[in-house]
């Protein structure tokens, strides 16, 4: 067990600034752990990387030095739970987890710290957590008044309308029913007004207090390209901006991820696979890979990625469209968790949107269900197609209200746009006039409605007399991929469906409206595809070094911040840990610019808290010196 480090205070602000090292508190954190503390129930939502665990550690550390035992807290993945009780344990917390990566005298013995409540936090999935067993050592903490909060992480999954539902989640309304004086908090990153709706409801959270902070990440920069080889786009994407770092790749199928992990690996990127249908040992293998390299690509389907704590993810890039906005803005949190500049980059096309809206028709799910999550895929689908600020569109989905935040594609690099009605009017009523004719079939795919929009003369055109059709050869003055983008944008708007095993189009209701004149189509003018041709292999791509020191930082203080991260990867390797858990790069940062000479000037760096300073202070001072 950790020495013990300034028990005597419970004020939150010393608490922060004795174990983590922390000069203040951010935005509403202070607030939510006072009340919290206090004994108030509370619903948080805040963005990835804005420091929601100090939400609930902090009073835990507080309510356990005035007696009150120990903190549950419900975490989804185990990888999360070995960092956070890592990084308490660092910080002199004493803390643990119960999952399955454990041994029987293992579980005994946490079992037995946390019956005698000098356990300060215990880790465990809401499965371990509703089992007889563990509600009966519960119900022993409580009636010793050993029991001190609950906390409820990745709160999102307890709701059916949220991206991720998990139904383990549905069982922790037993702990307001049999604990209904233990204070608990549910904190996620993202929540819409359904998915806070089904939280306080399925919780029975409704007396809880709502902290809700800003979801801007403004270090991210959103970027969507439209998919012209979307594999050779993404490597130019990694080649040229993020060589050599940390980043994720996700991915619909299980299948894709596989090629597209073998693909970057050929192409020398460090790729590593990642979905539920590997065998678990192999996902773990890889999990750890990611979280203690610092220039490994993850390539997943989103089975990766929930509570992982990493913070210099550089990049995370979307090659299928996600299902709605929460899932996106979830998915791209997970880069830039440290402050520093990160990319979210998606290629998207017209095939992510027929895919979408057909696994929304196709579900088993309600009607009610269904509406809602079209009308989610259609916010989504929104954002993809702006030609204004991507952020304002983002936050505003989440009822923030905001000014052009100078850091997207469309604010960077205004798209050109056209009054593409015409174009409209002239491909739907090409598709009423295929659903008239008076002989063959009734309806055909994108390919064959472009071919007779241009004129070409095809097989299939000539076979059904299409070139007889008043539309022939309307469109000619479009090129293929303008007319792809007039259809995109038709089926993301619901005036087009595609429809059955060869994805043929049809017309809505909604295309009257466009058909005769009623609505003006403003459309991206198609950016131009980078040359094509094989992505030439560059031997110095695995070279490039996996971090380099910050710029603001001159030579003297770049070598004693190089010197920092490699004495900080023989202490993460000699305990098992990944480096940004002993010291954050932005801790090794401002020590390398300071150069602190004794161990009062090394306490006053952001991130050295008191345990980290008596453990590790004396070695850091050589490192500088040495540097």
């Amino acid at each position: 067990m950790s020495a013990p480090v300034s028990e005597s205070s419970t004020a939150p602000l010393a608490i922060l600034q004795q174990v983590f090292g922390y000069p203040a508190f951010r935005g509403a954190q202070e607030a939510i752990v006072e009340h919290v503390q206090s004994g108030g129930d509370a619903l948080v939502l805040m963005p990835t990387g804005g420091g929601k665990s100090l939400c609930y550690q902090i009073p835990a550390i507080a309510r356990h030095r005035g007696g009150c035992g120990v903190a549950i807290v419900v975490s989804p993945l185990i990888a999360l739970m070995h960092d956070q009780v890592g990084a308490l344990e660092e910080a002199g917390v004493h803390a643990a987890f119960l999952n399955s990566t454990l041994g029987f005298e293992a579980v005994q013995r946490i079992e037995r710290e946390m019956m005698s409540g000098r356990l300060v936090l215990l880790y465990a999935a809401p499965e371990r957590l509703t089992t007889p067993r563990m509600l009966a050592q519960l119900d022993s903490l409580s009636e010793r008044g050993l029991l001190s909060l609950f906390a409820i992480d990745e709160a999102h999954c307890v709701s059916q309308w949220g991206h991720d539902f998990r139904e383990d989640y549905l069982g922790l309304n037993v702990l307001h029913e049999r604990y209904p004086a233990v204070p608990r908090i549910a904190l996620t990153a993202t929540a819409d007004t359904h998915t806070r709706a089904d939280i306080i409801e399925r919780l029975a959270l409704h007396d809880a207090r709502l902290f809700i902070s800003s979801f801007d990440r403004p270090n991210i920069r959103y970027r969507v390209v439209e998919k012209d080889e979307p594999r050779k786009q993404l490597l130019r994407f990694i080649g040229d901006e993020h060589e050599g770092e940390a980043g994720i790749v996700y991915c619909q199928t299980r299948k894709k991820v596989d090629e597209t992990a073998a693909w970057l690996a050929e192409e020398r990127i460090t790729a590593l696979p990642y979905h539920a249908g590997l065998d678990a040992g192999v996902r773990q293998q890889h999990q750890n890979r990611f979280l203690r390299d610092e220039a490994v690509v993850m390539v997943a389907t989103i089975a990766f990625g929930m509570g992982i704590d990493k913070p210099d993810v550089r990049f995370v890039a979307h090659l299928d469209l996600p299902k709605n906005i929460e899932g996106y803005y979830q998915e791209t949190g997970r880069a830039g968790r440290d402050g520093e500049p990160a990319d979210a980059w998606m290629a998207y096309g017209l095939a992510d949107v027929v895919n979408q809206r057909r696994m929304i028709d196709e579900s088993p799910a309600g009607d009610e269900f269904k509406r809602l999550q079209r009308g989610k895929l259609d916010a989504l689908l929104a954002l993809a197609e702006a030609h204004d600020c991507r952020r304002v569109r983002l936050l505003g989905y989440f009822g923030e209200a905001s000014g052009p935040c100078g850091n997207c594609d469309n604010c960077l690099t205004p798209p050109e746009v056209w009054d593409a009605t015409d174009a409209a009017r002239k491909l739907l009523s090409c598709i009423y006039r295929f659903a008239h004719a008076s002989h063959g079939p009734r309806h055909f795919g994108a390919g064959h409605l472009i071919d007779v929009l241009r004129g070409k003369t095809t097989d299939k055109v000539a076979q059904y007399g299409h070139e007889r059709l008043s539309t022939y050869g309307v469109g000619a003055d479009l090129a293929e991929m303008q007319w792809r983008g007039v259809l995109r944008q038709l089926v993301a708007l619901g005036q087009v469906v595609s429809e059955g095993e060869y994805n043929t189009l049809a017309l809505t209701d909604s295309a009257r409206a466009v058909l005769k004149g009623e609505v003006q189509m403003l459309l991206r003018v198609p950016s131009a595809a980078p040359k094509r041709g094989r992505v030439a292999k560059s031997a110095s791509r695995a070279a490039k070094p996996a971090s380099s020191a910050p710029a603001d930082l001159d030579s003297a203080a770049q070598a004693r911040y190089e010197s920092l991260r490699a004495w900080r990867s023989e202490v993460a390797r000699e305990h098992n840990l990944p480096s940004y858990i002993v010291f954050s790069n932005a801790a090794l940062a401002e020590m390398a610019r300071r150069a602190p000479g004794s161990l009062a000037e090394l306490g006053e760096v952001s991130g050295v808290g008191e345990k980290k300073l008596e453990a590790y202070g004396q070695e850091i001072l050589r490192v500088l010196q040495a540097g």
